[in-house]
Formats: C-alpha cells, structure tokens, sequence
C-alpha cells in the first residue's frame, strides 16, 4: 500500500507539513463485527477515501475510531452496549444531534438512519472547506434521495471552526434567534476520532463547552444537558492526555460496555478491549456546577486546568489515566 504525500501550500489543520497518509480499510477495523453488505463503498471506500485524501487532505480519510463510532451507532443484534447511544425508554423523545469534525460524513451517514424524519435533526459541522465533501458524500446516500436537498430530512450541513465563536454564533442565529427550525437544545454531540493534534486540542475543547452551554444545551433539575460521545485511538499519549486531564474538569466521562450476546456467559467488558488498536469510546455529561466557571481565554490555560473548579490555578483530572490503567491490567 502506497501512502498519499500531500504537501502544503497553506496554513491548513487538514493539510500539516509533508502530510503522508493512506486510505484506511474497514477489514482491518473492528472487521469481526462490520456487516460488509452495509457499507457504501462508492463514498467511504478505498478509492473515494484516495481521491478526497488528496483533495480534502486528513478531512478526506475514514479514521480508525469512526469504525468503533458506527458500530455504536449501528450495532449487530449480537451485541449490547452500555449506555446505548438512545435508552430504549426515551425512543419516542425528540433526537436533535450535532456532530464535530465530521470530515467524509461517514458516521453522519450512520447516525443519520437514527433520526426520526419530521421530528429529529443532525447538524454535520467541519470547517467551511470541507463542507463541499460533506454535501458530496451525504447528498449520494439514503439521506438526500428523495429530495435532493439535505434539510428537508433533518439533516443539516453547516461550518463550524473549533475555537471559533462566529462559527457557533452563526448557528445560534440561525436555527434559535431565526427560529428555522426546533434542532436545540441538543441532545448529542458526537466526537469521531478528533483528539490528535495538540494544537487542535484547544479549540476542540473550547467547541464542546460551548456547544454544551445555553442556548445550545439545557440544564435542568431533570436534565443533564447533552450526551458526548467521543471514540479515540491513542497515537501519541503523551501529547493527548493533556485533553482527557483538561476534559475531566469539566466533563464527568465513562466508557461504554459491550456484551456479546452470541457468546454463551459472556460478561460485560470496556468496548475496544479486544481491538488490536489501543481505542476507546466515552460517553460524557457536562458538570453542572461548571456552567459558573470561567472559560480561559487562551488555549494554553484551558488545557492547563485554569478556570476549573471557579480558580485560576492550574490542575488536571486522572479520569482517562486510572481508565487507561484499568485497561492495561486487562
């Protein structure tokens, strides 16, 4: 297999300096519980992934964790996941979702056959260049085939920058202040594979707080805001615990469990714990008692734990290390 090089010209997070990258392959993926039938090959296959690569450059390849995503999403009558992505018991409760960094669309392809037509909605966000990928990709699928247009079904593509306040700003003018349609507050938020650069890893931050804060998220005494939900494959610990340490402050996070229920006995374990790459899914709820404290302004001091807890100082969380731990003694 030959990797893709693709040089920058540009200050772009989806084309860094001597970019090298390669398709990657839905047989190597979680393969023993992907259906093959189930997979559009035209628009997330081998050689869709190799032009859009080198069009779209990171934004243009299905990344490993989005496999795990969707089979969360979407997952086989053998298997049995906690928390489900939607509780059996509030399948008739309104599903409005929002999901960051979405690049080809490929879990938006998935999440999309979740929605309820006329009374659901999924916001697919990635940066104003990519979107034209997005559009492409969900436009040939299930999701815009009747109408050719994505709107009428729920489904909406939008430009969201992380760290970007017009980006967010711009949604809150147009789906609450406008009042176009009932998409918040949000019930998900779906993260596929986004903790990797460490300079990206602030304004991701920055992008979950915000979209877990009014007017795009409710809290109530009956409500806990939004669910997260984020899949991960460790490339570099040490650059990306400073997120998880940062994320812990103001997010309570816990793995999802699986069951195979095609095994006779089986018992709960962390889902991933099989997988030959070191991959996790979380589900997240917001601190309520964080709604109060002060967003940093800069990155560095967001990362560094300033503003946590209602102080300035600097601290972490050891959520994501004692899980990692745990993991490990598997």
């Amino acid at each position: 297999m030959t990797d893709i090089q693709v040089i920058s010209l540009h200050q772009d997070p989806n084309f860094p300096e001597n970019l090298r990258i390669h398709p990657s392959d839905r047989k190597l993926h979680a393969s023993q519980h992907l259906d093959p039938t189930d997979f559009n090959e035209t628009n997330f296959g081998f050689e869709a992934q190799e032009l859009a690569i080198r069009r779209y450059g990171i934004a243009g390849r299905v990344w490993e964790a989005a496999y795990m995503m969707i089979l969360y999403v979407q997952p086989p009558p053998h298997l049995e996941f906690d928390p489900p992505i939607i509780v059996a018991s509030k399948r008739s409760e309104k599903v409005s979702m929002l999901e960051l960094g979405s690049g080809t669309g490929f879990v938006a392809s998935y999440l999309s056959r979740l929605l309820v037509p006329g009374r659901d909605s999924l916001i697919v966000t990635d940066l104003p260049e990519v979107c034209p990928l997005l559009t492409e990709n969900l436009s040939m699928t299930e999701i815009g085939a009747e109408s050719g247009s994505l709107d009428p079904t729920g489904v909406y593509i939008r430009p969201l920058s992380w760290g970007v306040e017009a980006d967010s700003a711009a949604l809150a003018s147009e789906f609450i202040e406008e009042r176009k349609s009932d998409v918040f507050p949000l019930t998900h938020i779906v993260c596929s594979d986004l903790v990797y650069f460490p300079q990206l890893l602030g304004p991701l931050l920055r992008s979950l707080l915000r979209l877990t804060s009014p007017p795009f998220s409710r809290f109530t005494v009956d409500e806990s805001g939004p669910q997260a939900i984020l899949s991960y494959k460790v490339r570099s610990l040490e650059k990306e615990n400073a997120f998880w340490s940062a994320f812990g402050l103001w997010f309570e996070f816990t793995p999802v469990l699986v069951k195979d229920s095609g095994i006779a006995d089986a018992d709960w374990q962390r889902f991933g714990n099989n997988f030959e790459d070191t991959t996790f899914l979380f589900t997240a709820r917001r601190r309520h008692e964080s709604l109060h404290w002060t967003v940093p302004e800069l990155d560095s001091d967001l990362l560094a734990g300033v503003g946590a807890n209602g102080n300035e100082n600097r601290k972490g969380d050891d959520t994501f290390e004692n899980i990692l731990l745990l993991s490990m003694d598997q």
